[in-house]
């Protein structure tokens, strides 16, 4: 099994909070449920965007609070590193709940849709605005990509979606243009079956 990069012991100080087309990005996790092949940290890099995400230990609450600064100043607050982060998912809901408190516009969650299978619960009620990633049309291609740890999380991720659907105001799946047998027209399809948003993403681009 491949692992991440190990960490440049001369890269500059990693980023815990990033500012990206009026969008402030935060990276609280190193850890992740998926192992895809298109995630720089698989391919020997923890630099996105010329940003260092490698984190040598996970944030506290208050320093990702502390890293954000005033919310106001951004369009949105997206949680989204070189993680998933719903693996710290009580963390990242008192940190959406304090960033509301403080006057932020809108909290935004990219993941990988896996947390109900992770938590063996629905914690779609306890959510607000995703993106989800799909990634792929069908399950051959999603686990030739994303090479998952736990089984069936391809349609675990698409239950996921449904469900959330029923709570989250903004659904969002994205699928990568640009990988090797991904049908973007057929996984905006699976979407509006969904009845979500689709957003189709391009391979190497941030953001």
């Amino acid at each position: 099994m491949e692992s991440p990069a190990p960490p440049d012991s001369n890269a500059p100080s990693p980023t815990i909070a990033y500012s990206l087309r009026g969008s402030c990005y935060l990276n609280v996790t190193s850890r992740c449920t998926l192992r895809c092949t298109f995630c720089p940290k698989f391919n020997h890099s923890w630099n996105v965007g010329g940003v260092d995400l490698h984190l040598r230990r996970e944030p506290t609450i208050a320093e990702v609070l502390a890293a954000v600064g005033d919310p106001r100043v951004y369009r949105e607050v997206v949680f989204c590193g070189l993680g998933e982060p719903t693996l710290r998912l009580y963390d990242l809901l008192d940190i959406a709940a304090e960033l509301h408190q403080r006057g932020a516009e809108r909290v935004r969650l990219n993941t990988d849709g896996l947390a109900n299978l992770v938590y063996e619960r629905d914690v779609t009620p306890d959510l607000e605005g995703l993106s989800i990633s799909m990634n792929a049309q069908n399950e051959k291609i999603y686990n030739l990509h994303c090479r998952p740890s736990l089984p069936r999380s391809y349609p675990a991720m698409l239950e996921f979606a449904e469900r959330a659907r029923d709570f989250v105001a903004d659904v969002t799946l994205t699928a990568i243009d640009g990988l090797a047998g991904v049908d973007i027209s057929a996984c905006e399809r699976i979407a509006r079956r969904l009845g979500v948003k689709f957003r189709r993403r391009i391979l190497d681009q941030v953001g």
